[in-house]
């Protein structure tokens, strides 16, 4: 990939027609050493937050060996760049096809589950395999969360003992629970919370669990969502670890995918027109701006122009290039007053679910990636952003923003059974 330093001076090399994905490989590899220091447990690597190839060579460099996958292209794309990297199929929904092809082509023995209909699928799809780990998905609260995952998958508390006792008799090797407490979670407690709903299935059903998998979740920063510490959410964890019924051998696995890649990437868009507050992009909702478009959220944003810009600061609306009217990104996203056709925006924070997202629409989409080595816009990690000029207004948008309560916590812990 060619390399800048920064986005000004890909503008000032030459004219970008198209969306550029600017990527910082060190970014990755910063946010996955820190995982790994400090999380008492495996790192799996939630492959759909981001699949870009260069994505899984800087974490397999950086040591992580262990991937979240929810597909077989997801697999094979694992398995062309790290052969020996063990995978976890954790779409709790495969076809028979793709469980029998994870099995026997691709050599994964560890397959999520929610229902005893799954479980029977994949027992048959193996043929009757004993070396599977088996881990039952609960449905877990995701209060706190800015994306609610627990709509779709996870067996509610009150049908998993069962479930659970059917996944411990399948096989000969690892069961084990696992949990998501939704998409930016903005509350770490929430993660304690959810292991102690994990650990009273587990009484209630009599087994023991040889894998606590806390799945992902784990936040990065936007503009009006400042997460508490990522050391606070791991202290979380570790706490409810201990309190959980489970063996001294019972390994906790995680399965970070946007605090892994949030800060790494940004996107570089052109400015076609400019109507009012509005500026009509490149790049949209049906590119690598889907949650611009369908969560609202105002991305931190910088004008990258070779000249001076206006002091001022003014909120603007995006829309894409599509002929599609729901491709828009009402933000607000603060830029100088000045901004005129032809500028160039730089996106921040764009590296989970940003290219991942993208589609080929109306014909567009098509999206260069250029490698820089300027420091994200943001960082949980320690990482120097950039200064990032906002308005007065700023602070206050980010006042309506809801702040969760912290709960009270349990006074009456358990020990851990040994």
């Amino acid at each position: 990939m060619i390399k800048h330093h920064t986005s000004l001076d890909l503008v000032r090399a030459r004219s970008p027609e198209r969306p550029v994905a600017l990527v910082r490989p060190d970014a990755v590899t910063v946010a996955a050493q820190w995982f790994q220091a400090n999380l008492k447990g495996d790192v799996f690597y939630a492959v759909k937050a981001n699949p870009s190839p260069w994505v899984i060579e800087t974490l397999w460099k950086a040591g992580v060996t262990s991937y979240d996958v929810a597909s077989i292209p997801e697999i094979e794309l694992v398995r062309a760049i790290a052969p020996e990297a063990r995978l976890a199929f954790m779409h709790p929904v495969k076809s028979r096809v793709a469980i029998s092809a994870a099995y026997f082509d691709h050599g994964v023995r560890t397959f999520a589950l929610d229902t005893h209909e799954e479980l029977e699928k994949i027992l048959d799809a193996t043929g009757g395999a004993k070396d599977l780990n088996l881990i039952v998905r609960m449905g877990v609260s995701a209060e706190g969360a800015a994306y609610s995952l627990s709509g779709k998958f996870g067996i509610p508390a009150e049908q998993a003992p069962a479930l659970l006792r059917a996944a411990r008799q399948a096989t000969s090797a690892l069961m084990g629970v696992s949990f998501h407490v939704g998409s930016q979670c903005m509350r770490p407690t929430a993660f304690q919370a959810a292991m102690a709903q994990c650990s009273r299935a587990l009484v209630r059903a009599g087994v023991f669990a040889d894998v606590v998998d806390v799945g992902g979740g784990f936040p990065s920063i936007y503009p009006g969502m400042h997460p508490a510490d990522m050391s606070e959410y791991i202290d979380a964890i570790h706490r409810g670890f201990a309190e959980m019924m489970v063996h001294e051998t019972t390994e906790l696995w995680a399965e970070p995918g946007r605090a892994l890649v949030a800060e790494a990437s940004s996107v570089l868009c052109k400015v076609e027109l400019r109507k009012g507050d509005a500026l009509y992009l490149n790049e949209g909702s049906y590119g690598t701006l889907f949650d611009a478009t369908h969560s609202k959220w105002p991305f931190p944003v910088k004008l990258v122009r070779d000249g001076e810009a206006a002091a001022e600061l003014k909120p603007y609306r995006f829309y894409g290039p599509t002929c599609d009217s729901i491709d828009q990104m009402p933000g607000p996203f603060w830029l100088p007053a000045d901004v005129r056709e032809g500028d160039y925006i730089e996106i921040g924070m764009m590296g989970a679910y940003g290219v991942a997202m993208s589609t080929r629409f109306n014909g567009f989409g098509d999206t260069e990636t250029v490698l820089v080595d300027d420091a994200p816009m943001a960082s949980m990690f320690g990482l120097a952003p950039r200064a990032i000029p906002l308005p007065r207004i700023a602070e206050e948008e980010e006042r309506k923003v809801v702040r969760f309560s912290r709960p009270k916590g349990n006074s009456g812990k358990r020990r851990r059974r040994r």
